[in-house]
């Protein structure tokens, strides 16, 4: 395989956690190999590149593996902040969350999480033990319907709330990960 590119895909060697995917040709697998940082080939601008060159955000190898056949590459690295260009911990990341940052980020004055990430941690904090009264009293003496939309109402609060904290959710499941639930 010469210049042809191969699909990286690279993990976080501590959480297992996926955290991007990215192309590599023979000269980015050499330098990711050589310099112990991940290089990639960007397939937009059609040259090579450093992960973190410019957001400093680098991933730092602990190694490389090759598939089968050779077309696709596997590494295991150890990232020095968040992997996605939009400040997640992975490129990988659950659609609600990626729609709070987006709504944050738009910062649309219309917009409810804007709204809540405005008024500060105590407001959204608030919120979640109302949405979380509201869950316990439907799982009591309401139908499944009724359980589902409280629950979805406390998730949806819980991730504003560790937004206006500045946690990502991947701490939490590291968390969890570490706990063995």
């Amino acid at each position: 395989m010469s210049d042809e590119l191969r699909a990286a895909i690279i993990q976080d060697d501590a959480t297992g956690r996926v955290l991007m995917l990215g192309w590599m040709d023979e000269e980015a697998l050499a330098l990711t190999r050589s310099s112990g940082l991940v290089h990639f080939f960007s397939r937009s601008r059609q040259k090579l590149w450093r992960k973190g060159e410019t957001s400093g955000n680098e991933l730092r190898v602990v190694e490389v593996v090759l598939d089968c056949d050779e077309d696709a590459v596997l590494v295991r690295a150890t990232p020095s902040g968040p992997t996605c260009h939009d400040g997640s911990t992975s490129c990988f990341t659950p659609w609600l969350w990626r729609k709070i940052l987006q709504r944050e980020e738009a910062g649309s004055a219309e917009s409810y999480v804007v709204s809540l990430l405005s008024a500060g941690t105590p407001r959204v904090a608030r919120k979640v033990g109302e949405e979380s009264v509201e869950l316990v009293v439907a799982a009591l003496v309401e139908d499944d319907e009724r359980v589902v939309s409280e629950a979805a109402d406390l998730w949806f609060h819980t991730l504003v709330l560790l937004r206006s904290r500045g946690l990502d959710p991947a701490a939490v499941e590291d968390e969890l990960r570490r706990r063995d639930v």
